[in-house]
């Protein structure tokens, strides 16, 4: 055991990982960059929010395992993390956060890429897979928002009633809907515990929530004619499997994967599995 735990940490040391910033007129774009140039299509993601930045999507070694065959690509989005460099009265509407996202692309120079968007992040993706067909091979929604903020089914507050509004923290406010995203408390618990700073900026994401209140794209998803897969968890609370089962069932030809023991975030909840089927 002692000796495949040090196979596989020598492993994951052995990728190759890249940082920057890409300088555009609003914000200073910091990217985190996995793997090497290669045949395999590279990946590009979306991480949730909003008003987070991408770390709290790289709390395993499931993107760096994947980035061994392709290249995989985390920037955070304008004012969280470390784009932090914005441009006074800056906006934050759907088409700078698209403009934002090409602008990664154009930096890295891929023609086509794979295209993740998670939770949040997949509002974001169908915006930029509307905007920029030409771009996308694939696409994959894993716990994504519905294509209208108005239409996704949470149902937190029914099964966390007692989760609800306990501080005024807003910090302790992130890490106590955090609690709510799990299947497992064992995993749960060793999350947070290994999660310090989710990187939560929430002025940026109250003025993202106001500037996406009203954008719709349902009417694009049967126009996406590039393969896309939808990801859920069976036990998400905070975007529970109706809002993925319409997703999937408004893009033609998608394909529509349950992780039957993941909340929120099956990528660390079941990370074998999720591995196996992004790749």
């Amino acid at each position: 055991m002692k000796l495949i735990f040090i196979t596989l940490f020598l492993s994951t040391l052995a990728i190759s990982q890249q940082t920057g910033l890409i300088p555009t007129p609003d914000v200073d774009l910091a990217y985190e960059a996995y793997g090497a140039p290669s045949q395999a299509t590279p990946i590009i993601i979306a991480n949730g929010g909003p008003g987070l930045s991408h770390i709290y999507m790289i709390q395993n070694d499931v993107w760096t395992r994947i980035s061994k065959t392709r290249q995989v690509v985390f920037y955070d989005q304008r004012g969280t993390g470390k784009s932090t460099r914005l441009s006074t009265g800056a906006s934050q509407e759907m088409t700078a956060q698209v403009a934002d996202l090409e602008a990664v692309r154009a930096k890295f120079g891929f023609a086509k890429f794979n295209l993740v968007g998670d939770s949040y992040g997949g509002l974001l993706a169908m915006a930029y897979a509307s905007a920029h067909p030409e771009h996308v091979e694939k696409l994959i929604l894993s716990d994504s928002a519905a294509p209208a903020m108005k239409n996704i089914v949470r149902v937190l507050p029914q099964v966390f009633p007692d989760m609800q509004q306990r501080t005024n923290d807003p910090q302790e406010q992130l890490r106590n809907h955090f609690r709510m995203l799990f299947y497992s408390e064992e995993k749960r618990d060793a999350y947070l515990a290994g999660a310090k700073d989710l990187g939560s900026n929430p002025e940026v994401a109250a003025a993202v929530s106001r500037a996406i209140s009203k954008v719709d794209f349902s009417a694009e998803l049967p126009k996406f004619n590039f393969p896309t897969m939808v990801i859920t968890g069976r036990y998400d609370m905070n975007v529970a499997p109706l809002t993925a089962w319409n997703i999937y069932k408004a893009i033609p030809g998608a394909t529509f994967v349950v992780f039957a023991k993941s909340g929120h975030l099956p990528s660390y909840e079941e990370p074998d599995k999720y591995v196996q089927v992004v790749n």
